[in-house]
């Protein structure tokens, strides 16, 4: 289990940084200069991750914009459920996955004036599916919930191994 101030403190490396250090993906990917770069842990069965927007990812002063808040959440959940996958079928690297649909609920406007704080949980899964509900709090508020089903993808898939 990794603690996540530790993770922090000592620069370990995110579960993007470990299995997809060449990645574009706009949300996660380490290689996407321009991206959001999330960094996500795994501690215990939550997937955490702190982020803290930057002032142009505004919707109004002071307010995260809402799409950046489903892309956040969108990442972090995939990466959740591709790592659950990757652990429950015992595989050295995690599968491919991708979003089948998912569902944010912008429940109040997300403050930029500090860190936010990520969360997700896998609630469901089968062999190449997971169901993950995840996250944003800010300043001890939860601002955004989402739930999404991430399915794993196979050779041939146009995403296939290219987020």
């Amino acid at each position: 289990m990794l603690d996540r101030d530790r993770a922090n403190i000592f620069g370990m490396p995110s579960l993007q940084e470990q299995y997809g250090p060449e990645t574009m993906c706009f949300g996660c990917g380490p290689a996407n200069d321009k991206g959001l770069r999330i960094r996500s842990f795994l501690v215990g069965d939550e997937y955490v991750c702190d982020w803290t927007p930057a002032p142009h990812h505004l919707a109004f002063p002071g307010v995260l914009n809402g799409g950046i808040c489903g892309a956040l959440l969108d990442c972090h959940s995939n990466w959740a459920a591709t790592i659950h996958l990757m652990r429950a079928a015992g595989l050295p690297t995690p599968p491919c996955t991708v979003t089948a649909d998912f569902a944010v609920r912008l429940k109040r406007p997300t403050p930029m004036d500090g860190p936010l704080h990520l969360s997700a949980r896998v609630v469901e899964a089968g062999s190449d599916r997971a169901i993950v509900e995840a996250t944003i709090t800010a300043n001890g508020k939860i601002t955004v919930t989402c739930r999404g089903t991430f399915v794993a993808v196979k050779e041939g898939h146009p995403a296939f191994h290219r987020w």
